[in-house]
């Protein structure tokens, strides 16, 4: 009697020959591009250092496209963005302690945003690792603690054949959902002593799927039909799951009114007649949602945005679709359901009862009016007319990626993404330098789409070197810089809370100077002529930067009181 587990392929005899014959002059540092190549990466991003060399040399062997940036947490930037557009495992490539540490703050992001990074660091010489103080350029005493709070799954390899299945083992981690970064490092004589080891062709990786209990969907679809006043709010997970479309199918059959978190941005049709869009940070909303009898939250663990700073105190019932079992109750208590978005929404499609509400419409209009009525009583003209400028001047198709500046704040509730995974932010982990960086890493996703970054002034120091990563490739991101002269929402959030502001105000270059120096075009606009300069230059070929001089102010909180 045989089993499927029993069944092994038999290699052909040309394999056998190529194995017993490998191409002279490997290292291991081709088994590290070889498997990645084998699992199908394409594209890698990171920077070069003398324990990584083993590796880069190794690229000069493969078919991988490098993509290299200037600072390693902006190329952790970059491959993040990556991973969201396309779905796929990023590589990362970094080398050993400062290198490494300085990429920290992206995988932070790419785990709170769930972002597929594959980060695969040098270490120190073998006879280094365990804690040894051996003088080693770049040692840490414990390399893999730096990381191991932030990143999905650490992987540590040893001998040169481990490196296939660690990194395959990583692979099938990042791209499991919750999607997230994970950490592989390998010694530098490892990656450098010559090996024997045969062609590493295509090892197995394929991510398990997070499958719904069906008795809890049972349930759900139950609550959900018999709902009087059902509610969704959309988060992240129904983006990265490509789940949009069953959610729109979901809230027709049920009319229920939806609302997307900032990271679920564009999980719904912004001008859809149940549209609630994502003014999450208004009591209105939240009044509304409290108001719900049943809420469905699906991919989003309901955390300080997303719940107007906890606030959020929902009356009725809570049906929780999670895939980070961490965040499933986490906030409030619900009938969680531990599984991808997609699947999830599947199963209630399937079971669901369909219901008519003809007061749903009238009463997401009713809120939005609302909205409108509140900001409208603020005079901030300015900023809605450089938003709606921005959204004009960007084709519909075209990704964004927005730094933590105030433009960006307006962006999270008043901004129409015009479709899924177009709209991108820090706001996972709230770091400065996003925008530019990422948006590199969109336009090397498909180089055929003019990509938007908005950054603030400040934010923008952060990543300026990357104009020359622009430049040499040709880039085709346009990059919004918002000059107001300092930490803009800092300066705001001081001001209100002191009386005054203390370290916000910043010495700035002349940012369209300084983007010429790289032989980047640049431009200084208006708000008046914002619109034209920025779609000339999205319509342009490769990078270019358009500043605009103004001092934005946000909208009043409600969360206060």
């Amino acid at each position: 009697m045989t089993h499927d587990h029993d069944l092994v392929l038999r290699p052909t005899e040309a394999q056998i020959s190529t194995a017993l014959n490998p191409p002279p002059g490997r290292i291991g540092g081709d088994l590290v591009v070889e498997t990645l190549a084998g699992l199908g990466a394409t594209t890698v991003f990171g920077l070069p250092g003398q324990h990584a060399l083993g590796m880069f040399d190794a690229l000069r062997r493969s078919a991988l496209r490098h993509v290299g940036l200037r600072v390693e947490n902006n190329a952790g930037f970059a491959a993040d963005a990556y991973g969201r557009m396309t779905g796929e495992a990023a590589p990362l490539l970094l080398s050993t302690g400062p290198g490494a540490l300085t990429s920290l703050a992206a995988l932070q992001e790419a785990a709170a945003a769930s972002a597929p990074v594959l980060a695969i660091s040098s270490q120190v010489p073998t006879a280094g690792l365990g804690g040894g103080r051996h003088g080693y350029l770049h040692e840490l005493p414990d390399q893999t603690a730096s990381f191991r709070g932030v990143v999905k799954s650490v992987h540590t390899v040893r001998t040169q054949s481990q490196i296939p299945s660690a990194i395959a083992a990583a692979w099938k981690s990042t791209l499991t959902a919750p999607h997230g970064p994970v950490w592989v490092e390998i010694p530098q004589d490892v990656l450098l002593a010559p090996t024997t080891l045969p062609v590493v062709t295509a090892p197995d990786a394929t991510p398990e799927d997070l499958v719904p209990r069906p008795e809890l969907t049972a349930v759900a679809a139950h609550l959900l039909s018999r709902a009087e006043r059902p509610a969704i709010i959309a988060g992240g997970g129904v983006v990265r799951s490509d789940a949009s479309g069953k959610l729109k199918a979901l809230a027709e059959r049920l009319d229920a009114p939806v609302v997307t978190t900032f990271g679920g941005k564009g999980a719904f049709p912004w001008n859809h007649p149940l549209s609630l869009q994502s003014w999450l940070e208004d009591r209105h909303t939240t009044d509304f949602l409290e108001d719900a009898d049943v809420l469905l939250v699906v991919g989003s663990g309901l955390g300080e945005l997303s719940s107007n700073y906890h606030t959020f105190k929902p009356r009725g019932r809570v049906i929780q679709i999670e895939a980070d079992l961490g965040k499933l109750e986490s906030n409030h208590p619900a009938l969680g359901i531990h599984a991808d978005a997609r699947l999830a929404l599947q199963a209630l499609l399937e079971t669901v009862e369909e219901r008519t509400d003809e007061s749903a419409p009238e009463r997401v209009r009713d809120l939005l009016s609302r909205v409108s009525q509140r900001i409208a009583a603020q005079e901030l003209t300015l900023e809605q007319d450089v938003l709606a400028a921005v959204r004009r001047a960007l084709p519909a198709d075209s990704p964004s990626f927005w730094d933590m500046t105030i433009l960006a704040y307006w962006a999270w509730s008043a901004f129409d993404p015009r479709g899924a995974n177009t709209m991108h932010s820090a706001q996972g982990a709230g770091g400065l330098g996003y925008g530019f960086p990422a948006a590199l890493g969109a336009a090397a996703a498909d180089p055929t789409c003019p990509v938007l970054a908005v950054s603030g002034d400040g934010g923008a120091l952060y990543s300026i070197a990357e104009l020359a990563t622009a430049r040499q490739y040709d880039l085709p991101v346009t990059w919004l810089i918002v000059d107001d002269g300092g930490y803009g929402i800092l300066r705001e959030y001081m001001t209100d809370a002191f009386g005054q502001a203390t370290a916000t105000e910043l010495t700035r270059p002349d940012y369209v100077a300084l983007a010429e120096s790289f032989g980047v075009p640049g431009v200084r606009t208006t708000a008046e002529s914002l619109e034209a300069d920025l779609a000339k230059a999205l319509a342009s070929p490769g990078p270019s930067v358009v500043v605009l001089p103004a001092v934005l102010r946000m909208f009043a909180p409600t969360h206060l009181g």
